[in-house]
């Protein structure tokens, strides 16, 4: 489960409902402490989640600022180096994962967090016709595959040494461009041409089922092919009703994907990764601060899932 990097009642939530591994962003201005390619700060994260029953397995995001990297500013390889170095000390302290991802100046991007969902819950909503014009870009896509290329061929070797696989995050929303900035890794197509980069049994995907829908892929035929590359290394479980112009979150199980049978075809085609709940909806009762990752929709999540491992004997 995607816990804060700091203890908090989502921390005793998840340990009371069986949770033994936990994901976090340990970026400084969540952790108060020095990015993760400092080795005391990272041992210090490990150390607090040992201590309240958890394996730390996997950090997910941005760990420190990207920027120079992505856009391909100067003081870029001093920032890679800085990765390396978390790398390094990922491997040296047990972690096993990184989702990362290679959104230039925007990230993970909504129009809307209030959507009613089923009871009046909340979600999130992207309508790309709720955006203003599109100004004049900042980086193209082309920019960013030059970009992308000099960074996974610099920090690979890196992952391989540690024994720390990286997982690739598509863009959400999967759309061309947003705000000026392009977006790359919104096809499965994209996501081949990236593998091919650099061959190594570190460098892979992580399969946000949702967005790879929104794409308009098949994710049943995707994630199948993945999984026999040996390429699927985290699974984001979660679902949505629309396409990458306009579409809203749903709870996990009345989205229009069969969450059932694609966690057989993952078990069927070998999957052994991570898997978690993402963008849940908030329920009553909860501030809606922190959309898509209060805590009530992840405890039903868990439960969601834990129930189909069962049922079809998968776990």
């Amino acid at each position: 489960m995607m816990l804060p990097v700091k203890p908090d009642i989502k921390w005793t939530l998840a340990r009371q409902i069986g949770i033994e591994y936990a994901v976090t962003k340990a970026a400084p201005e969540l952790s108060g402490q020095l990015p993760p390619w400092d080795f005391d700060s990272l041992r210090q994260t490990v150390r607090r989640f040992e201590e309240h029953g958890f394996r730390l397995y996997a950090l997910e995001g941005d760990e420190f600022d990207m920027g120079r990297i992505k856009l391909g500013l100067p003081g870029r390889d001093e920032d890679i180096e800085h990765y390396r170095m978390m790398l390094k000390n990922m491997g040296r302290l047990g972690l096993r994962l990184l989702c990362y991802n290679f959104m230039a100046g925007v990230g993970w991007f909504r129009t809307r967090f209030d959507r009613p969902e089923r009871g009046g819950a909340l979600t999130s909503e992207f309508n790309r016709a709720d955006l203003p014009p599109e100004p004049e870009a900042v980086i193209t896509q082309e920019e960013l595959w030059r970009n992308y290329e000099y960074f996974i061929r610099a920090v690979v070797p890196a992952a391989e040494e540690a024994g720390v696989l990286l997982g690739l995050h598509p863009d959400d929303p999967p759309i061309p461009q947003l705000r000026g900035y392009g977006r790359i890794f919104i096809s499965a197509d994209a996501y081949r041409r990236a593998l091919s980069i650099v061959d190594s049994p570190n460098h892979g995907v992580t399969f946000c089922q949702a967005t790879f829908r929104a794409m308009g892929e098949d994710v049943f035929a995707l994630a199948a092919e993945f999984c026999r590359k040996k390429k699927l290394f985290f699974f984001h479980f979660r679902d949505i009703e629309g396409n990458a112009e306009c579409f809203r979150e749903t709870f996990h199980d009345n989205g229009p994907t069969d969450m059932a049978s694609l966690l057989k075809l993952l078990k069927d085609n070998g999957f052994d990764g991570l898997l978690r709940p993402d963008h849940t909806p908030t329920l009553a009762g909860e501030s809606n601060d922190n959309p898509g990752y209060e805590m009530q929709g992840n405890l039903f999540a868990a439960g969601y899932i834990r129930g189909i491992l069962d049922a079809l004997n998968l776990s």
